[in-house]
């Protein structure tokens, strides 16, 4: 054994130990709750909801237009107060693109809350679906997740995992191995449990912009509740086991696939704001994965005992994304709505897999083509939309591709774009289209099977 092996006292292993499984029960552990399938963190925001139900489209209108006043006041007055503060700095003093989605967002908002101007923009198909469904939904889910978020990442639970998995998803995924933990999180908590957990590592500089890129688009997945959900929509809920085998062997081969084409491969292996990163995975002579993962939990756990510090860190990243994100869902959300809602743009973008559905034996193959692409606006709206298809194996195809396609702008879309992570409006859209290329395949396949 080697001499530098550090031995750790029980108080030092507890420090890491305690908070980090706090952590895992908070966002990991699957609970039933009123019949459904729930994690601890998602159980709470359904308490605030239903506790302040009848006020959430009014706080978030007010989060929204506060949002745009800072900005408004950073660009033009900067203040020494904004000046000075790097958190607040980078929070209201952005890009001209997004100051533009932050007025947009705020007119959408207003006029939603008061049912004021054109009703394509407030109708409960548009901005009401998210001043009134999403965005309470991401109010409360920010201000639990963002509060205890620090037990994930600040006690060195990610160090253990990293070191424990590294020789797993490195080759497998060209990811570190602390990316599973952000999988883990969506997959049984929500996708945007998994992009915010992702954002703050990235600008920690724990990941390249590629590896951001990558975990953000490829594994901020649907959580279990809200597959039953989809799957439901389209009156299939009996098949639900073999729906989400289905789905997750359908994402697991684009998590392969992805990473490996453009745009993401193209991704630079730089860090946030030029900073010098990364992490070296590699694990010292005398040590095994877990000891070495121990003992960088421990190191980082011995670092983050302050009770303010965790509390204001948990702070700011509800702030962070309340307000860097909600305009901005709100913004793209609602148009990407109002194209799909008002427009036949979808649909005509949707003809070119007719013939694609055709040679796979889909039934109702053109109804089908009509929902691979609205699920870039919304991914509840395929199910909707294909919830009237007569064959089941079809209706099944729809919710599956839905679900798989993960990128979609009235939530996760809107968060990616909003966040740091380095991703454009461009990206998304190619990333969406190859992931229904990817997936069409495999659930196509496995229906086939299944039917």
């Amino acid at each position: 054994m080697d001499a530098s092996r550090k031995k750790y006292t029980s108080s030092e292993i507890l420090k890491f130990v305690i908070p980090s499984l706090i952590g895992i029960s908070f966002f990991m552990v699957p609970l039933k709750y009123n019949g459904e399938i729930t994690i601890p963190i998602a159980i709470f925001s359904g308490w605030i909801q239903d506790w302040l139900s009848a006020y959430l489209p009014e706080i978030m209108t007010f989060i929204i237009v506060l949002t745009l006043l800072g900005t408004i006041i950073a660009k033009f007055l900067k203040p020494a107060f904004f000046e000075k503060s790097t958190f607040f700095k980078n929070l209201f003093d952005v890009p001209a693109i997004w100051f533009a989605a932050r007025i947009l967002g705020s007119i959408f908002a207003v006029m939603t809350l008061f049912q004021i101007g054109p009703e394509q923009v407030w109708s409960e198909y548009t901005g009401g679906l998210l001043l009134n469904d999403l965005l309470p939904i991401l109010f409360s889910v920010f201000l639990f997740a963002g509060l205890f978020l620090p037990l994930l990442l600040n006690f060195g639970l990610l160090e253990f995992f990293g070191s424990l998995l590294t020789k797993i998803m490195r080759p497998v995924f060209r990811l570190p191995g602390r990316s599973s933990i952000d999988c883990v999180a969506s997959w049984l908590g929500d996708g945007t449990i998994g992009v915010l957990l992702t954002s703050k590592q990235y600008e920690e500089g724990y990941y390249t912009k590629r590896e951001a890129a990558i975990i953000g688009t490829t594994f901020s997945v649907v959580s279990i509740t809200f597959s039953l959900v989809v799957i439901s929509q389209v009156n299939l809920g009996h098949l639900f086991v073999p729906f989400y085998l289905t789905i997750t062997a359908a994402g697991f081969v684009a998590a392969i696939i992805s990473p490996r084409i453009p745009p993401l491969s193209r991704k630079p292996d730089t860090y946030y704001n030029g900073q010098e990163g990364g992490l070296d995975e590699t694990i010292p002579k005398g040590h095994t994965p877990v000891s070495w993962g121990l003992s960088q939990a421990i190191e980082k756990a011995k670092g983050n005992q302050s009770g303010k510090h965790f509390f204001e860190q948990g702070a700011k990243n509800i702030l962070d994304m309340w307000m860097g994100v909600a305009p901005i869902v709100m913004a793209l959300g609602t148009l990407a709505l109002i194209i799909a809602e008002y427009t036949p743009v979808f649909k005509y973008l949707g003809m070119p897999f007719i013939p694609l559905l055709q040679l796979m034996q889909v039934p109702e193959a053109a109804a089908a083509s009509e929902t691979m692409i609205v699920g870039f606006a919304d991914m509840f709206l395929p199910s909707v939309i294909g919830a009237s298809i007569e064959s089941e194996l079809t209706r099944f195809v729809v919710a599956a591709v839905s679900v798989t396609q993960l990128i979609y702008m009235s939530e996760v879309g809107g968060l990616l774009l909003g966040s740091k992570i380095p991703v454009s409006l461009k990206d998304l859209i190619i990333i969406f289209l190859e992931r229904t290329i990817i997936t069409l395949p495999v659930i196509v396949l496995a229906a086939h099977i299944i039917f």
